[in-house]
């Protein structure tokens, strides 16, 4: 779990509190591109309406009782928090606008020499010490990961990875970082969510982003050293939805901090963080503007209890917490980026917080490959090794082609990332929906490769003398990956928000019935000038030349492909604004499978230009980006068949009848789960009545 982890385990946010930002921000995002009530970001209604949004203390009056917002008030908050500039170039804002350019990933991008011996030098000795010191079987069965191990990777400068070396941090790049949760997460997924979750989104990443340096030069060098951070954004009722945070941070009297007030869920590392980055609401006031402000808190700060270590699915050894606030102090201070800047912070941070997490949906799929090719050629089935039999060569395919996608798209986002030349919003979230969905079906087929055994624990298979391979561990795993630093439904809107981010800056106050009609004959002839510059683009381009992108050699076809089904795209989706105008933030289903299309046409765009830039020294990854092209462009074809030929519209229908328990016949003669407690827990202010659950982590001598 990464940093970003408080997606809702429903699909709208999820367990290990780190995903929060994304989750509990992004998220919400308009709820879909062409939201009605949402006015055209970039253009002078939009700003009128995120100011307004940011007086209101960043989400609009809220109401007495927490939690009771409108639809609209919540999608203006997280409107509102999004960032809307672009300030530099987007290969995937432009691949959704049916521009492929390829001047934008080609040539690949080169990480610096010095900064790869540097890294390189670390990743070997982790490496070695993970290896030797660390059993991530123990871990799995005491669901605990030893002091002795939260001593040794700070010994090592584990924990400081992402922190410059002027605060005692290494200061590796985006990739070395990536490979090093990789590497870990291999050994045991806990350990990666741990590094991930304080890395990534806990303190360190926003104080490097939007901290003071006084507040860098007093909490980094402690963080680079060995102590544990947290995010604490999503609360018992609130995960998706920001608009609803109850946590409150009153100033003080005399104006020297503010007083918190709350109870925050899922918040990976919480029993054993130190310092946390915590969000809460200040009310705005007279010549204050308030708003849901980050803080930086100390973990021991009297008034915080741990109520609870939370238990989950998989990544057994995760410390997550449910954690109390009544009266705690904090100095003013500890306000990161200023008050009412909260959101956007954690959603700015997660542009390149959001790639830890498929970094260990890479080295998931790595595991699987290997585990799923030895035991495919040393298992013996009617005669034959049971991977030369085609319905389980097809699986193998897969796997390797897949893994290769995914590891290509991290990789070039990561470069992008250190090199700092595009805009990687909507690329990083692709990787993140990528990866997360491709590692668990890859998972999901290592299971089925293995049979019997794949559902077979390690320490059974032990206990009869076989090779303890964790499958079923894998597959629980790799689980939450597709719910925390945001669910892929949310994902998909996140992103489909993004990608018509152009359309809306134009046309957003046509499709606002908000709008009076000076605003929308001033958007309509905004309009008009754009899509008739726009459209033509579309019907022609270099994929039409049987002799472009020759420098790629057998790759050239695939990458006309993606040119000339990058203009196909745009085309759909200007029909489907058009079709469906302001009601097209309801047709998600549409919008996913936008987006699925986009993520494909990305990964395919990724795998030709590693290959053909590793050719000479990798000749063997040219038949692997192939093979992945031509699996890509099978899943294209059916997606675009999807968008216009579905039952989406009977499936809401249904869905209706459904929560209207027409159906409720279909669920008598089982036993269901008892009824005298409510779904989501209710919480009320005051001091806390648990036992505070903490655990404190010896520092490493």
């Amino acid at each position: 779990m990464t940093t970003t982890q408080n997606s809702r385990p429903d699909g709208t946010g999820g367990p290990t509190g780190r995903v929060a930002p994304i989750d509990d921000a992004a998220p919400a995002a308009g709820g879909g591109p062409a939201a009605e009530e949402t006015a055209a970001p970039g253009d002078e209604a939009a700003a009128a309406t995120a100011a307004a949004v940011d007086e209101a203390g960043g989400a609009a009056p809220l109401p007495a009782e927490a939690g009771q917002v409108s639809e609209k008030e919540a999608r203006q908050v997280a409107e509102a928090a999004r960032e809307s500039a672009w300030d530099r170039p987007s290969f995937g804002k432009e691949l959704f606008l049916g521009r492929f350019r390829l001047d934008l990933i080609d040539p690949w991008p080169r990480a610096d020499p010095d900064d790869v011996a540097r890294a390189e030098e670390f990743l070997a000795g982790f490496g070695a010490y993970l290896d030797a010191e660390v059993d991530g079987a123990a871990i799995e069965r005491d669901a605990s990961i030893p002091d002795e191990v939260f001593q040794g990777m700070a010994r090592r400068g584990a924990f400081g990875m992402k922190i410059d070396r002027k605060y005692g941090g290494l200061g590796l790049s985006n990739l070395h970082y990536c490979r090093a949760l990789m590497r870990a997460g291999s050994v045991s997924p806990a350990i990666g969510a741990l590094l991930s979750a304080h890395q990534s989104i806990g303190v360190p990443q926003p104080l490097k982003m939007f901290g003071t340096t006084e507040q860098k030069e007093r909490f980094l060098p402690r963080l680079a050293a060995g102590e544990v951070s947290a995010f604490l954004l999503t609360e018992p009722d609130v995960g998706s939805d920001p608009a609803r945070l109850a946590t409150t941070a009153e100033p003080t009297e005399d104006g020297s901090g503010y007083r918190l007030n709350g109870v925050k869920l899922w918040a990976t590392n919480g029993t054993v963080a130190t310092l946390l980055v915590v969000m809460a609401r200040v009310p705005a006031a007279e010549g204050r503007r308030g708003g849901i402000t980050a803080f930086v808190v100390e973990g021991d700060s009297e008034g915080i209890t741990v109520e609870r270590r939370n238990s989950f699915i998989g990544l057994r050894g995760l410390e997550n917490s449910l954690t109390r606030f009544h009266d705690v102090f904090v100095p003013r201070e500890n306000v990161i980026g200023g008050e009412g800047k909260g959101l956007k912070i954690a959603l700015t941070t997660l542009n390149t917080g959001r790639l830890s997490l498929p970094a260990m949906c890479v080295g998931a799929g790595k595991w699987a490959l290997n585990v799923a090719r030895e035991w495919a050629a040393d298992r013996v089935q009617w005669g034959r090794p049971v991977g030369e039999h085609e319905a389980v060569a097809k699986k193998l395919a897969f796997m390797a082609a897949t893994t290769y996608g995914m590891e290509s798209m991290l990789d070039l986002c990561c470069l992008l990332a250190d090199d700092d030349r595009n805009d990687i919003r909507i690329e990083a979230a692709l990787v993140k929906l990528y990866a997360s969905e491709m590692a668990w079906k890859i998972a999901d087929e290592l299971v089925q490769i293995r049979g019997g055994r794949g559902y077979e624990t390690a320490d059974s298979l032990a206990a009869r003398g076989e090779r303890p391979a964790a499958v079923e561990q894998l597959l629980r795993d790799l689980r939450i990956n597709r719910i925390f630093e945001g669910s892929t439904e949310i994902m998909h809107l996140l992103i489909a928000r993004e990608a018509v981010d152009a359309h809306l800056s134009v046309a957003g106050d046509i499709i606002d019935p908000d709008a009076g009609l000076g605003r929308k004959a001033k958007a309509g002839a905004k309009a008009g000038v754009f899509y008739a510059k726009w459209l033509p683009t579309l019907a022609v381009g270099k994929g039409q030349t049987p002799g472009a992108y020759a420098d790629f050699g057998p790759l050239a076809g695939h990458l006309r492909h993606v040119e000339r089904t990058s203009r196909k795209l745009a085309r759909s989706t200007f029909y489907a604004m058009s079709r469906w105008q302001g009601k097209m933030e309801r047709k998600q289903a549409f919008l996913g499978r936008v987006v699925d299309i986009g993520a494909e046409l990305f990964a395919m765009s990724a795998v030709c230009v590693r290959a053909t830039a590793e050719r000479a020294e990798r000749p063997e990854n040219v038949e692997l980006a192939d093979l992945f092209c031509r699996q890509a462009r099978l899943r294209i074809d059916e997606l675009f068949t999807g968008l216009w030929s579905n039952t989406d519209d009977l499936d809401v229908t249904a869905a209706k009848r459904i929560l209207a328990g027409r159906y409720a016949a279909l669920e008598e003669g089982i036993a269901t789960p008892p009824d005298d407690a409510p779904w989501v827990a209710r919480w009320t202010p005051g001091p806390s009545t648990a036992e505070d659950v903490r655990r404190r982590i010896p520092r490493p001598e």
